[in-house]
């Protein structure tokens, strides 16, 4: 039995992430796509072949949205906060992004910048 049905078996999943910034009260969406957006043509984060369609319907059966990997804590900028991402948000107007639009609204998030020496910039 897993968890969610059974009060003896301890919790070990992450909580989840929440793109919710506590000042504004707005959820936080990427000014622009980042350098390797999932959604940029050339498979940028080498996903395995059918991935992004996989995370993509996922997320439209949940109603939900995709968090850029950029913004996640196991990634590159683990400082960054979780937003979503642009690229999703831009093709797939999910029911949940659209009552966070009509709601309460979005505040746009810089990507995290390039680690020192890159050179390359986030110009998404």
């Amino acid at each position: 039995m897993d968890s969610l049905h059974d009060p003896e078996v301890p919790d070990t999943a992450p909580p989840p992430l929440s793109v919710g910034d506590p000042v504004t009260g707005k959820t936080r969406l990427l000014a622009r796509q980042c350098a390797t957006c999932i959604f940029r043509p050339g498979n940028q984060m080498h996903l395995a072949p059918g991935r992004l369609k996989t995370m993509v319907e996922q997320a439209i059966v949940d109603g939900s949205y995709v968090i850029c990997h950029d913004t996640l804590p196991y990634g590159n900028f683990p400082e960054a906060q979780p937003a979503v991402c642009r690229g999703f948000a831009d093709r797939y107007r999910t029911w949940r992004l659209q009552v966070i639009a009509c709601l309460f609204g979005f505040v746009d998030v810089e990507p995290p910048a390039e680690p020192a020496g890159d050179g390359k910039g986030r110009t998404g």
